[in-house]
């Protein structure tokens, strides 16, 4: 047997393994998914036929299959797992996810890894450290209060009044309540800094606890959909699964009743999302759906404007939809978040 590492991105080897994983069901090669992916390793038997193969996409194991006749007895996929474990060691990943069709789950629990949450559609398992017991253990809890305990979560990219709208309703009908920030940087404003913005723009809000999303809130940034066969398909998957790894293992540990979002009538990715939440929330947590601030033309205000003026360099035409905070920001870093948008549009972002 031989295993090579390859480049599947482009080169000899890309419709090789694009067609072995087609044959076993495999059949989405997005370019977010490829672009994504760190090294893809073959698997070959001594008469030359691919047997197997898997990618390592920073701390997400992905495009893993195994052809049938070499999956009995699970030590052939013990030893491709394993291989892919030491690989995203060697690149300083010591905790890693895969999501994967619920079929697999006990294949992926045989070796060391935890199921985190399930739907019909899929899965999400970890392994190493630290866990989501570690993540959880490290969020700040206050005293326990009389009253409700709600959570928002947000991208904030970047944070603006429609944002401080929705925390003020979240914090006026409750004890507490935990603000997420995602954590991914492909956002224009990195994961540090829209935390930072969001905790000067809520720092007057005494109940207000902002938390660093860390790895477990789930984004098509992080999510790979490969093994889905159609858009519809994916976000209806992306949306339960996040909402399930919410409602059974955020919620409970942080004593969470309630979720607050705001209402998106031109997005129906938006809609669909908050319907799975109240669909798989239901009765542990109330979902509250908080129509979004406007302007005083009656324009919703949303970020995708604010970076738009950046772009533009006409500030003036979004100060009022920004708390002075993030406002003072993107003044001082104007030149170097412009510098960004014209990156990312190269990229493809």
């Amino acid at each position: 047997m031989e295993v090579k590492q390859v480049n599947v991105k482009q080169g000899r080897y890309r419709q090789l393994w694009q067609h072995f994983l087609q044959e076993n069901d495999v059949h989405g090669f997005s370019d977010a998914d490829l672009a994504a992916i760190d090294t893809t390793c073959l698997w070959f038997d001594d008469q030359g036929e691919l047997i197997a193969t898997g990618s390592v996409a920073g701390q997400v194991l992905k495009y893993l299959a195994i052809s049938a006749h070499h999956r009995e007895g699970g030590a052939f996929f013990n030893t491709v797992v394993s291989h892919l474990t030491e690989l995203a060691a060697q690149r300083g990943h010591f905790h890693l996810f895969v999501f994967t069709k619920p079929q697999y789950v006990t294949s992926f629990t045989h070796v060391g890894f935890a199921l985190l949450a399930q739907t019909p559609q899929a899965a999400l398992l970890e392994t190493g450290m630290p866990t989501i017991k570690d993540y959880l253990s490290q969020i700040k809890q206050p005293a326990p209060s009389q009253g409700q305990v709600a959570a928002i979560v947000m991208n904030a990219n970047p944070f603006t009044r429609g944002h401080r709208y929705l925390v003020e309703q979240a914090a006026n009908q409750s004890a507490l309540v935990y603000l997420f920030v995602v954590s991914n940087d492909v956002s224009l404003f990195k994961t540090r800094e829209r935390k930072e913005l969001v905790a000067a723009g809520v720092s007057d809000l005494s109940n207000v606890v902002v938390v660093d999303g860390g790895d477990y809130q789930i984004s098509p940034a992080t999510f790979p959909a490969y093994f889905l066969k159609s858009d519809q398909e994916i976000g209806d998957y992306q949306a339960h699964l996040d909402a399930q790894l919410f409602a059974t293992q955020i919620a409970p540990a942080l004593k969470i009743t309630a979720r607050y979002v705001g209402t998106e009538p031109h997005s129906m990715t938006t809609a669909n999302y908050n319907r799975a939440l109240a669909e798989v929330f239901a009765p542990q947590v109330k979902l509250h759906v908080i129509e979004r601030c406007q302007d005083q033309a009656g324009v919703v205000i949303s970020a995708t404007r604010v970076r738009q003026a950046i772009k533009d360099g006409k500030l003036a035409r979004v100060q009022d939809d920004l708390p002075p905070t993030t406002f003072a920001f993107i003044q001082e870093h104007l030149a170097s978040l412009q510098a960004r948008i014209t990156t990312q549009q190269k990229e493809g972002f």
